[in-house]
């Protein structure tokens, strides 16, 4: 039995392997457990880790160095590849709004953190570490113990230590500040969905479809181009039945006749106007559309070749060219508008409606080759974590720091997920990755950092709660979690108006928080709050790892 012996307290490989496999199969497992519909996720292998390293279940020191680095960087890379298109566009409109309250409720975080570290002497370092579970981010305490590691030479155990005693009540704490505000704040969820929903809104302001009959008399034989020419109002014609009952995807160059009948899409502000100046209205539905688009073939099609990726619609000419009319493009599981200007990236699922042989040579020409999809594209991972880490090893200054700042094997891999997912397709780089390949890479990385913090963490970690003020660090916590969520609502609430669906989001996106949008998601009707939630989290994810640093900073 010395193999068994050397196997499980021995210093080897296979025992490295053995142990990192043990706790985060445990963890997984455990955290299928749920409280009040809540679960820790897989926060649970790092608890599982601290047991392990608590009775002695250690890995080599260098081993587990390897393992908590790499499983970061493949864990922030994957969120910014997932991420990075929409990242710019978020901050159009409200989500520039959005994007403020959000950097005001991190920057609340870390002033509560360093007034509590005056306060009451504890450790600006443990602080940082309390801070980060507080918010429930984990690259963010990546960032933080790389930092230290690399100002010192040393690690500071009690940073991963304040991470875990305040991640608990970190992911309650979102989740209660969720619930408290629509109490506090007196909101009927009825006005809060009507609102949300716009039913309340300018509605002169929104797009609508309706139907028209050629009428004048002006306009026979015109194109549909000279039409846009001769009124000062903007519209769109997606469909077009002829006199004979036949119906056809119109393009620009499509001449139009007494008698023909058109699906117009303009915002409602212009529809009185498109109306006189084409003839009729027509009552005419949607249904009835649709029924003549039996005549008509409806294809979903894959963007799979390369020299497509980036392209807008209006490039291709899709209408003019193929004769076709897209009316949806798919992009990671979200309905995109198919307006010209919308780029085409490789993975995306168009929904085209026409003729059946020129839907072939349009699916043709974008590819639609599922093969192909499932392809990995590992260049672009590979290429992207090294000049990530390149990146974030370039040290800049910030006004008043000692030392110079890295984004580290955190930031720097995040960033440039983000830029190459939003502009790789210009340097013929191609960052598809399917949504389940996606989450895989980032779970196995989120675990084997967990379980190499939570393993390099335990031996001194009871300890630490029992004797070392271990319990203060869970009420200055709760105080990072709360107050700085609660003020953010208020704000959010009494100053830009933001709905209770859009708060949801802020509040799980601030805190860089899933657990906080799945609950979300099942008390809401609607799905505002997500796309609350993803167009704060970009920005909200690269303070969180760039404030740790700097309190690290501070700190030495």
């Amino acid at each position: 039995m010395n193999w068994f012996n050397d196997l499980i307290t021995g210093t080897s490989i296979a025992h490295s392997v053995l142990v990192l496999s043990g706790v985060t199969a445990l963890g997984v497992l455990l955290s299928r457990i749920k409280i009040c519909g809540v679960s820790l996720g897989v926060t649970w292998i790092l608890f599982v880790g601290i047991v392990a390293g608590h009775f002695g279940l250690t890995v080599e020191h260098n081993i587990l160095h390897f393992i908590k680095e790499f499983g970061l960087i493949l864990f922030v890379y994957s969120v910014g590849l997932q991420v990075g298109p929409g990242f710019f566009s978020s901050f159009k409109k409200g989500g520039l709004t959005l994007n403020a309250v959000a950097v005001m409720i991190v920057l609340m975080g870390v002033i509560i953190a360093y007034i509590i570290h005056l306060v009451t002497g504890t450790s600006l370092v443990t602080m940082v570490g309390v801070l980060c579970g507080a918010v429930t981010n984990t690259p963010g305490l990546g960032a933080a113990q790389q930092t230290y590691l690399e100002a010192t030479g040393a690690s500071d155990p009690s940073i991963a230590m304040g991470y875990a005693v305040a991640y608990p009540l970190g992911v309650v704490g979102i989740v209660m500040s969720i619930v408290v505000i629509k109490g506090l704040f007196r909101m009927n969820m009825d006005k809060e969905l009507e609102k949300a929903t716009g039913a309340s809104e300018d509605t002169t302001k929104m797009a609508t479809k309706y139907s028209v009959g050629i009428k004048n008399a002006a306009i026979f034989g015109k194109t549909i181009a000279e039409l846009h020419s001769f009124i000062d109002k903007d519209f769109v014609v997606s469909r077009l039945c002829r006199e004979n009952g036949k119906v056809e995807i119109p393009t620009s160059q499509t001449k139009l006749f007494e008698g023909d009948k058109l699906r117009v899409i303009s915002v409602d502000a212009s529809k009185d106007s498109i109306v006189a100046f084409f003839g009729e209205l027509l009552d005419m539905s949607s249904d009835e559309w649709h029924e003549m688009d039996g005549q008509m073939a409806t294809r979903k099609v894959v963007v799979t070749k390369h020299k497509v990726n980036g392209k807008t619609l209006g490039e291709l000419k899709v209408r003019s060219v193929f004769g076709v009319n897209v009316t949806r493009v798919t992009r990671a599981g979200v309905d995109l508008v198919a307006a010209p200007d919308l780029e085409l990236q490789i993975g995306d699922r168009v929904l085209a409606v026409g003729d059946e042989q020129k839907l072939e040579s349009f699916a043709n020409m974008l590819g639609n080759s599922a093969k192909q999809l499932r392809e990995p594209n590992l260049l672009a991972i590979f290429l992207g974590i090294a000049v990530g880490v390149i990146f974030g090893s370039v040290p800049f200054m910030l006004p008043g720091m000692p030392q110079p700042v890295k984004m580290g094997l955190a930031g720097g891999p995040l960033i440039i997920a983000i830029l190459i997912s939003r502009f790789g397709y210009k340097f013929n780089i191609v960052t598809y990755t399917t949504l389940s390949a996606n989450m895989m890479l980032r779970e196995v990385g989120i675990s084997l950092f967990l379980a190499a913090v939570g393993i390099s963490s335990g031996e001194g970690f009871i300890d630490t709660v029992v004797n070392k003020g271990g319990f203060a660090w869970i009420g200055y916590g709760v105080i990072i979690t709360l107050v700085p969520m609660l003020a953010g609502a208020a704000i959010g609430r009494f100053v830009f108006k933001f709905n209770y669906f859009q708060l949801m989001g802020l509040i799980s996106g601030s805190g860089t928080n899933p657990s906080g949008l799945a609950y979300s998601n099942s008390v809401s009707p609607i799905n505002q709050q997500a796309v609350s939630y993803a167009t704060v989290y970009p920005l909200v994810m690269f303070l969180r790892v760039l404030t740790p640093q700097i309190l690290i900073l501070m700190a030495l």
